[in-house]
């Protein structure tokens, strides 16, 4: 008899328990219930391919509601949970960065914030804080529309690898 996966438990969890599962993935709880609602999943993949549709779907506010899970780039998440663990390794390419590059970026952070009123979210993992930084430059010469498509693949990009995380075998 096989060992059971973190996917098998979730697809019988009582959805309470699911619904905390997937909100450490991402924080819009429209997308934890879709996500809830078409279980039972046979494979990583299949869980990301549903997850990719359900945050194609989603509306501004609901994508607002994941973003606000995420700390600015080169703030460390605070608290035990998974999900603040997981924000701390993503963004450790900022472990090394210089005073000076973590001080543009709290500046770009900010100049981000004001133009388009929501964190900066980029999928960090493997990126320095150079590189961070340089992408958010070239960001603010985004249009709002443009940005909006931009967040929503760097999103659907973080979901993936927390899906991965959460229910690789």
């Amino acid at each position: 008899m096989s060992e059971e996966t973190a996917l098998d438990r979730l697809n019988v969890a009582e959805p309470e328990a699911a619904e905390r599962e997937l909100l450490a993935c991402c924080g819009s709880r429209r997308w934890a219930d879709e996500l809830l609602a078409r279980r039972p999943y046979h494979d990583l993949a299949g869980l990301q391919l549903v997850s990719h549709t359900v945050l194609g779907e989603l509306g501004q506010a609901d994508v607002d509601e994941a973003l606000a899970a995420h700390p600015r780039i080169g703030e460390r998440a605070t608290g035990a949970g998974r999900e603040a663990g997981w924000s701390r390794a993503e963004q450790s390419g900022t472990a090394a960065a210089s005073a000076e590059t973590l001080e543009d970026l709290a500046a770009g952070n900010f100049v981000y914030e004001e133009r388009f009123g929501h964190v900066y979210l980029i999928c960090a993992t493997g990126l320095s804080a150079e590189e961070m930084l340089h992408a958010l430059r070239e960001r603010l010469g985004n249009d709002p529309d443009t940005e909006r498509e931009v967040v929503r693949a760097e999103l659907t990009k973080i979901v993936d690898l927390r899906l991965e995380k959460a229910f690789a075998p």
